[in-house]
């Protein structure tokens, strides 16, 4: 990173002993938590990209090396009583400061739909700013319509393996223009391959653009919350930033605008945004300080080598075109199962798969290929995801060619779906692992009252049922469960007579369905009444699972008064004292 800082100082970004000496400080400085070795993406120059980890999402791209101004931002005054005002504080001062409103505005939905979706997380919009900043000087200066959409495409230079990695083409040109070799796109510079996992709808539009800021601001967002990540961590940070791309000079380049932005921005019309002017690949970028794109129609290339035109060929000599080694991906014919098993995968809803699917990548002679990638992906109507949240996990074969995705975590919805395995890169037999959720369910069920049930004929029991549902000896929570009141052990029919309960409208029922243990894994049944019948009655209690419960009821009327009744004098006195009385009335 010394190396790219000092570029830019002998290029006369800063001239002065101060800046040199800030400059110096922040080469020599180890962000925590990195341990990539002090190299830009020119280390994989030439090399077959075959590892999400090697190329990031933006597959070695070259990246704008401009540094931040040394003097922060400064932030406006707050509002006072004697000026009040409801808007937003905003910094005031260096152009370097200011992010074109669109661009701006894009990055801050995407922190809200983070905080939504991903609250542990923690992404602040400063970061995807910083990332913008490096990758596409805010798309090019805000280079953008009022929908976010670029006006120019901003294309990396093509990933051919000369002087970059080597990717070859994975989306047909659709979104690069190039059939032969994949070019990073957009704003946040994502590789077709890349997006098509990480890709997201960032504006609403039914679309995932990576040439539209808030599509490509959103996904960006989404590709540093993953693995469980929190961005409020610094060494979570800061693998998140490393996984963008794997460069201890990228990491140090992006938390330095970081902490520019944090100490203040404002927000400047698009189009009017300042032009990084350095490249990590020793290239010159734009040549004004402020602007948009291009001119007028085309893309815009980022700086980067640029690729010679081919001579034409001369009409007596057949044209011919080197042809370039085969690459670990070219090698793989298929993929085959490495310890998964052919049984379908099962998971009670809410809790992990205990097997993590493994998949081996082979050539057509059956030998095993490493360092290619492996793109696993859930496909069905679930809610199951990988680890983090992600509905789809890239991983790179190990040295015996496996794959191992990340750990399986089923939702609340039950059902089957099957996660594809596949090559990222090559058109090769891929493998489909099926899956199924189950729903929650209850081993055991305890009545947890203490005292018998029982109730007057024509009242209410005193105290509600209450039972406790475990499974495997641990509590089973938001489990199925229903309640019926039956004629007897034997038959589990419904009674239709004795104890019942009310609903909405005070009728009775006498079958309870839809309960649901709670987080403890408690049972509350509604309040019981008996009817006029005095007697024994049983009620049954059943979950998901195969728990059963049987609750004894009793109705009888009220046991007599223990207090002792008069003696035959007692009552002979009373009487002979009385009649006196009632014969002087006469």
């Amino acid at each position: 990173m010394a190396a790219q800082f000092g570029r830019r100082l002998c290029k006369g970004a800063a001239t002065t002993a101060a800046a040199a000496l800030a400059v110096a400080a922040l080469s020599a400085s180890q962000a925590p938590g990195a341990t990539t070795a002090d190299t830009g993406r020119q280390a994989n120059a030439g090399a077959s990209t075959s590892a999400p980890d090697q190329a990031g999402a933006t597959g070695d791209s070259p990246y704008y090396t401009d540094l931040p101004p040394l003097d922060s931002p400064n932030p406006s005054a707050s509002p006072t009583a004697s000026s009040p005002s409801t808007a937003t504080a905003v910094a005031q001062g260096a152009a370097e400061a200011g992010i074109p409103a669109t661009v701006l505005d894009a990055y801050k939905k995407a922190e809200a739909e983070l905080r939504g979706s991903k609250p542990g997380c923690n992404l602040p919009w400063q970061l995807l700013a910083a990332i913008g900043k490096v990758e596409s000087g805010q798309a090019r200066g805000g280079d953008v319509d009022a929908q976010g959409n670029t006006l120019h495409r901003i294309l990396g230079p093509e990933l051919d393996g000369n002087g970059f990695a080597l990717i070859k083409d994975t989306d047909g040109g659709k979104y690069d223009g190039n059939s032969a070799y994949d070019q990073a796109v957009g704003p946040m510079q994502f590789i077709p391959s890349t997006w098509a996992w990480a890709g997201r709808d960032g504006n609403g539009d039914g679309v995932k653009d990576p040439n539209n800021v808030y599509d490509a601001a959103l996904a960006a967002g989404h590709y540093l919350c993953r693995n469980g990540w929190d961005l409020s961590v610094q060494a979570d940070m800061n693998s998140a930033i490393l996984s963008y791309n794997n460069s201890q000079a990228y990491l140090n380049l992006v938390l330095s605008w970081y902490e520019y932005y944090r100490k203040g921005t404002h927000s400047v019309p698009d189009g009017s945004g300042t032009l990084p002017r350095h490249s990590s690949d020793n290239s010159t970028g734009s040549t004004g300080s402020t602007g948009s794109g291009s001119g007028s129609g085309g893309s815009t290339e980022k700086p980067g080598r640029t690729t010679p035109k081919p001579a034409e060929p001369s009409p007596n000599v057949p044209s011919t075109t080197p042809s370039l080694p085969p690459t670990a991906t070219d090698t793989v014919d298929h993929l085959a199962d490495a310890g998964t098993g052919t049984a379908t995968l099962t998971a009670m809803a809410g809790d992990a798969f205990g097997k993590r699917i493994s998949t081996r990548a082979e050539t057509k002679a059956g030998r095993i290929v490493a360092k290619v990638r492996v793109r696993f992906t859930i496909v069905g109507d679930t809610d199951a995801t990988f680890a983090g949240g992600e509905s789809v996990a890239m991983v790179a074969t190990d040295g015996k060619g496996v794959a191992v995705a990340p750990a399986l975590q089923a939702g609340e919805k039950t059902g089957d779906f099957t996660v594809h395995a596949a090559v990222v890169g090559r058109t090769a037999k891929g493998i489909d692992y099926d899956a199924t959720v189950t729903a929650r369910a209850a081993d055991t069920l305890a009545l947890v009252n203490t005292t018998a049930p029982t109730c007057t004929p024509g009242g209410e029991f005193a105290d509600q049922i209450k039972a406790k549902a475990t499974y495997q000896g641990a509590v089973a929570d938001k489990v199925a469960a229903t309640a019926t009141l039956v004629k007897s052990a034997d038959d589990t029919s419904e009674n239709d007579k004795g104890p019942y309960f009310k609903d909405a409208n005070g009728n009775a029922v006498r079958t309870l369905t839809g309960l649901q243990t709670d987080a403890d894994g408690l049972l509350t049944l509604p309040k019981l009444y008996a009817d006029d019948i005095s007697g024994t009655f049983l009620l049954r209690i059943t979950t998901t699972g195969g728990a059963t419960l049987t609750v004894e009821l009793t109705v009888a009327a009220a046991a007599p008064s223990s207090s002792p009744s008069p003696s035959p004098s007692a009552s002979a006195s009373a009487s002979a004292s009385a009649s006196p009385s009632a014969s002087a009335t006469n």
